[in-house]
């Protein structure tokens, strides 16, 4: 944790916001599917490697209260809590890698905007699921997004492991039905063009 750690944090250390090729202005995408999934504003969402999105914003926006946000880089959570202000108390905030991380509560969205796919080493991804398995309700949902097959190979500097929503249904195994895969083209601050996937997976009761 600690090397991951260390290179995310002087990632948000060194550049603003909207310096890093994942900004996203509106995260469209992952708030329409949460919404679709989960329409009741009472249900419990994390989301895994949230950083300084503003998938946070969103949710708050949108009437949703029992949020939590995971990410290696305490320099990310706190870039998000200076930006949401006061309300920011209101939302849980967890600093851990999602690898080693011992879920506190049950949620019932698990949403995952480009961390699953960062994890290159099979040991990592089934360590990743375990947390996912003890986390999500029986009835739940994971939302899952990453660089599709036809997407960068790297991000940030680190090498990534590009799927679809067979094989991030291989990975998560027959215990998460998968619901709906959808294709986004997101744009980059410097106008680049990356290819992702974003998969809904129902926890099987």
């Amino acid at each position: 944790m600690c090397d991951r750690s260390a290179h995310w944090d002087k990632v948000y250390a060194t550049k603003g916001e909207a310096e890093v090729s994942w900004f996203q202005d509106s995260p469209a995408t992952s708030l329409a599917m949460i919404m679709a999934a989960a329409p009741d504003r009472e249900v419990a969402i994390i989301d895994i490697g949230g950083g300084a999105s503003r998938l946070v914003d969103a949710l708050l926006l949108d009437g949703y209260r029992d949020l939590t946000v995971l990410d290696l880089s305490a320099n990310a959570l706190d870039a998000a809590k200076r930006r949401i202000g006061q309300a920011a108390s209101t939302i849980d905030w967890i600093v851990a890698d999602a690898t080693t991380w011992r879920p506190a509560k049950i949620y019932d969205v698990w949403h995952d905007r480009a961390a699953f796919h960062f994890l290159t080493d099979p040991r990592d991804r089934a360590a990743y699921v375990e947390r996912l398995r003890s986390a999500v309700a029986p009835g739940g949902h994971a939302i899952i997004a990453t660089f599709a097959p036809d997407g960068p190979e790297t991000c940030s500097g680190l090498p990534v492991q590009r799927h679809d929503g067979a094989s991030l249904a291989a990975e998560l195994g027959p215990e998460f039905e998968l619901i709906e895969t959808r294709s986004e083209t997101h744009h980059t601050p410097w106008h680049s063009a990356q290819a992702f996937q974003f998969s809904l997976f129902r926890r099987q009761k």
